[in-house]
């Protein structure tokens, strides 16, 4: 007896939407002519791969149609804009250059994919000696890193100075220097430049044995702390040593121009106290003064534009070292 096949239940349920039904043909031609779709019905019973990859299809062509529009947009402004252009045309050549590299190295036998990774690392900025000075891990952990070498950064100084695009409109210790500078040194360099060099006197031994071997008493006397309004006036000494070590301030042999500033500090406690440990003692006028670059640090970072465009006293700048 011949028995009947019966599938066995899998349960897997077949939710496929059933196809639309044709209409009847209604032109001269016989053909049949199809319904007008829903299309968000249709869409909403579409299976889920098919969903996703229209998804896709339409994020895809908005992202070509954006992208295309900022390139051009790009375009137009590197028309108008010179740093721009320049931009556009490294970036191009980058390209282009990145391209030809990729061929150069399958065609040397380097697996596709690798070629491809190095390309992507290169198109997104990382430098080959950046990562081959990335710290080395052995077995998961970090066991020393490999900086750049002076002749390294000395070549990519270098490559820098040749930037004909370049936009450095200061120095590049500015910043280091804002870090090692205490709040009432700031005050100090912008008394000296708003009001121009201050006086200083050295107390030294006097009288015949002066004129043979004079000793120094007391080196630098001044009244900047109170002129500039510290708040710590006993650390003046120290604010005026960092600010030499820094290359923004000098001490001149020479007194400044105003001689009446000179009575007026010769007659402070201090002076007078170093005046009266020996004998026979005498002042030695100086004056204390920014640097050039000084002068050009407090104008970029302690003072406004308007001031720092402004008529400023006049500095005196330091002797050439002796060769």
């Amino acid at each position: 007896m011949a028995s009947k096949y019966v599938p066995e239940d899998d349960g897997v349920v077949d939710d496929l939407p059933p196809l639309p039904a044709f209409d009847r043909p209604s032109s001269a031609d016989g053909l049949p002519r199809l319904p007008a779709l829903n299309a968000p019905a249709v869409a909403e019973n579409l299976p889920g791969l098919a969903r996703i990859a229209g998804s896709a299809a339409l994020h895809t062509a908005g992202w070509g149609a954006r992208t295309t529009a900022r390139s051009w947009l790009r375009v137009g402004r590197a028309v108008t804009n010179r740093d721009e252009a320049a931009a556009l045309v490294r970036e191009v050549s980058t390209v282009v250059g990145t391209v030809g590299e990729i061929a150069r190295q399958v065609a040397d036998g380097t697996p596709v994919g690798t070629a491809l990774v190095r390309a992507g690392s290169a198109l997104g900025g990382v430098p080959e000696r950046t990562r081959e000075s990335a710290p080395p891990a052995v077995v998961g952990e970090v066991v020393g890193s490999r900086p750049l070498s002076l002749r390294d950064r000395g070549q990519a100084l270098l490559e820098r100075s040749r930037d004909v695009w370049g936009s450095e409109d200061r120095h590049p210790a500015y910043d280091r220097i804002l870090d090692e500078l205490a709040p009432d040194e700031a005050r100090i360099l912008v008394m000296l430049l708003r009001e121009g060099p201050q006086p200083a006197v050295d107390v030294r031994t006097g009288g015949p044995i002066g004129m043979v071997s004079s000793q120094l008493i007391a080196p630098g006397l001044n009244m900047i702390g109170p002129r500039a309004g510290l708040r710590y006036l006993d650390h003046v000494p120290s604010y005026l040593n960092n600010l030499v070590r820094l290359g923004l301030v000098w001490t001149s042999r020479e007194p400044v121009t105003e001689h009446m500033e000179y009575q007026v500090l010769e007659a402070q406690p201090d002076v007078l106290a170093a005046l009266h440990t020996v004998k026979f003692a005498k002042v030695v006028r100086r004056s204390i003064h920014l640097t050039p670059f000084g002068e050009e640090f407090c104008k970029l970072a302690l003072v406004d534009a308007e001031t720092a465009a402004g008529d400023l006293p006049e500095h005196d700048a330091p002797p050439e070292p002796e060769v």
